[in-house]
């Protein structure tokens, strides 16, 4: 440390002059720093990038990417496998998402949501299709913020009519997640930033993965929510919030039916809508400079002193003089300087005086 030209040597020993802190930092998600997005479209994207995942935006902004969203059945349905000479692409992102989350005994089994429920839309057996929303790196951060999240759909029923909304959160409130390779994992249940409505026990929607800003969907308990208009599941998706609002998937393999797509159609008519915060880990280094008595009492400051014999400029220098210190620079163990602290108003120190400077570095 190095104050008014004077070296000060700093006990780095946690507890001694330095105090680290770790606090979680949360702020709005969403790239306009609002934590609601309600006019929801679907990013333009290249064919080929359609092929797996679609993107959602603001309306407003509409080449900004805030989350992705896609769509896998574990036989391939509803891709195409090009005359079964490729695998299907909702095959692969099927699998996809079971490498990335799941334990490696479980993998080959794909994934368990609804029939965790006691009255699932599946009554045994394993969900053969997911809708997975992924949240942007530059956007979460480290982490979504948990419990402080609502995803609300709504959407068209079978016959038609409306299939009213469905507000989706997680159940970290009760504080009971499951270890998974991707960190812990949430069940996503019927609710609003955090407050269940149904517990994961009756209906769960889906599982949330915090730490990978990654959430994967039950698309039989979404489509037994809003199965889609009758007659319309094998249509491909185009944007329309008059068609297709719904989440009943075709069984075909012969092309790209865009089923993604149904996710962000239930968001983007009136109604749905998104509610994210992120979180951040900022580390709170304090560092107490402690200037003794005889500390700081002149400067090295080449106009302090004159002549060959750097005899002192000023009479009123010789004795006890008085300084001002202005601010603290801080150095490593070789030599350099990392970071530099300045103060509001300068700090009058001579032989008489002693203080502590507090510097707060945070990162």
């Amino acid at each position: 440390m190095a104050i008014a030209g004077t070296q000060v040597a700093i006990n780095t020993t946690e507890g001694e002059d330095k105090i680290t802190i770790q606090e979680k930092v949360t702020s709005p998600y969403f790239s306009d720093g609002s934590t609601e997005l309600t006019s929801i479209v679907s990013e333009s994207l290249s064919d080929t990038n359609e092929t797996y995942f679609f993107g959602i935006a603001n309306s407003s902004t509409a080449t900004t990417t805030e989350f992705d969203v896609a769509y896998g059945q574990i036989d391939g349905n509803g891709g195409d496998d090009d005359s079964n000479d490729i695998k299907s692409p909702t095959e692969a992102v099927y699998k996809q998402f079971t490498n990335l989350l799941l334990p490696a005994n479980e993998v080959t089994g794909g994934f368990f949501i609804s029939s965790n429920g006691s009255s699932p839309a599946i009554a045994s057996g394993k969900d053969s299709e997911i809708f997975a929303l992924v949240a942007t790196r530059a956007n979460m951060k480290d982490r979504l913020n948990k419990k402080n999240w609502t995803i609300t759909l709504t959407g068209s029923l079978s016959d038609g009519s409306d299939a009213g909304i469905l507000e989706l959160t997680d159940d970290s409130v009760n504080d009971s997640p499951t270890a998974t390779p991707a960190g812990n994992r949430y069940n996503i249940v019927s609710g609003s930033d955090g407050t269940i409505v149904k517990a994961a026990s009756i209906t769960t929607y889906g599982f949330f993965y915090p730490d990978q800003g990654l959430m994967v969907f039950s698309g039989a308990e979404l489509s037994a929510s809003m199965p889609g208009k009758h007659g319309s599941i094998d249509s491909v998706v185009v944007f329309d919030s008059g068609s297709q609002t719904g989440f009943g998937c075709t069984s075909n393999q012969d092309a790209n039916y865009k089923s993604a797509l149904r996710f962000i159609n239930c968001l983007s008519i009136p109604g749905g809508k998104l509610k994210f915060r992120d979180e951040e880990d900022q580390i709170s280094s304090q560092i107490f400079c402690r200037i003794r008595a005889g500390h700081c009492n002149f400067s090295n400051n080449p106009t302090f002193v004159s002549g060959s014999h750097n005899e002192l400029r000023h009479s009123s220098m010789k004795g006890n003089p008085s300084t001002a210190i202005t601010q603290v620079q801080l150095y490593n163990s070789t030599g350099d300087m990392i970071a530099v602290g300045k103060l509001s108003t300068p700090l009058l120190k001579n032989f008489s005086k002693e203080a502590t400077i507090k510097v707060k570095l945070t990162y």
